[in-house]
């Protein structure tokens, strides 16, 4: 039975950490210090660390993976293979060589497209038909490390970050269970990346949920559905944040920005091309409420403009 590190700290790192204490002995697990949370400050637990805790596995939560004895600490250990999932830190070559097997990392697309913090929402913003879960042989860079195994997985028309978030995740731990015992016992052989395709997925800010309705209104509907549930998207209405939860594509025409119509069903906001039918929609420290219950509440003519229209839009990086 192979002796496992595992490394992860948030959500998407626990069905990953289930796959390993399935397949071998998880001797420790490395996880993010706490972090104070919620009104009180208290600290609270990883995602990670609870299951942890739960199993009566050792953790450890380093400040600091360069430079401060943590190799030595990985060393005493002794480990056949660290996986690593989402654990939130770039690892020195000291410690990518402590393990017999090194270290290898579940990273939530089809590398090399969209290396880096954000694949899943930069992979629906993009408008990408299809995503999925490598399995690599970690190196110093950023996901660049050579490919174990895939599995690939299509993106519907309804999924936002959340859904996919969660249907990755247990797609990770499925091929962990598939390819880490083969890969411990040599029968599968790292290839390394192709050198073309390579995009980058950059960490998601809060401006990044602004809409722009200078924008094709197909591209705004896959940012709202990116950005669900955090920044979520939002604009401005009669000088007030507005987010929209929930919106379906139109062909209308107008100057973007500008309602189109108005009703019960929702407000149609014309963009730079088509237009978009906002269904769900949360005035500031409101609730989010349906177009009508909305509409109840105030009065929105057509020719209101939302806005600012142009935003600062960034995108990932090929």
């Amino acid at each position: 039975m192979p002796r496992i590190v595992f490394m992860g700290t948030p959500d998407f790192a626990v069905k990953s950490l289930e796959a390993c204490l399935e397949l071998g002995e998880v001797v420790a697990v490395v996880t993010q210090p706490d972090k104070p949370r919620g009104r009180g400050q208290e600290l609270s637990f990883s995602p990670v660390k609870q299951l942890a805790v739960a199993k009566g596995l050792t953790v450890l939560q380093p400040q600091k993976v360069r430079g401060v004895g943590f190799a030595d600490e990985l060393r005493a250990l002794a480990a056949d293979v660290a996986v690593v999932t989402a654990y939130g830190k770039l690892l020195p070559r000291d410690v990518l060589d402590v393990p017999r097997h090194g270290c290898v990392n579940v990273h939530a697309s089809l590398l090399p497209r969209f290396r880096g913090a954000a694949p899943i929402q930069w992979a629906i913003a993009s408008g990408d038909e299809k995503t999925g879960v490598c399995l690599m042989k970690m190196d110093e860079g950023m996901d660049t490390g050579p490919v174990i195994d895939r599995a690939e997985l299509p993106i519907l028309p309804t999924d936002t970050s959340a859904t996919l978030h969660d249907k990755l995740a247990a797609l990770g731990g499925e091929v962990l269970r598939r390819a880490l015992p083969r890969y411990l016992a040599g029968e599968l052989r790292p290839v390394a990346q192709a050198s073309e395709g390579v995009v980058l997925a950059p960490m998601i800010q809060k401006e990044d949920g602004q809409l722009d309705f200078t924008r094709p209104a197909v591209e705004l509907e896959r940012r709202l559905r990116a950005f669900t549930p955090w920044p979520g998207a939002f604009t401005r209405l009669q000088g007030a944040l507005l987010k929209i939860h929930q919106a379906k594509v139109r062909e209308g025409k107008g100057e973007a920005g500008t309602v189109l119509a108005v009703g019960p069903s929702g407000l149609e906001v014309a963009c730079g091309q088509g237009s978009l039918l906002l269904e769900g929609l949360q005035p500031e420290g409101k609730r989010v409420m349906s177009a009508r219950d909305f509409l109840a509440g105030r009065s929105v003519a057509v020719g209101a403009k939302l806005g600012p229209v142009r935003a600062t839009y960034r995108g990932p990086e090929a």
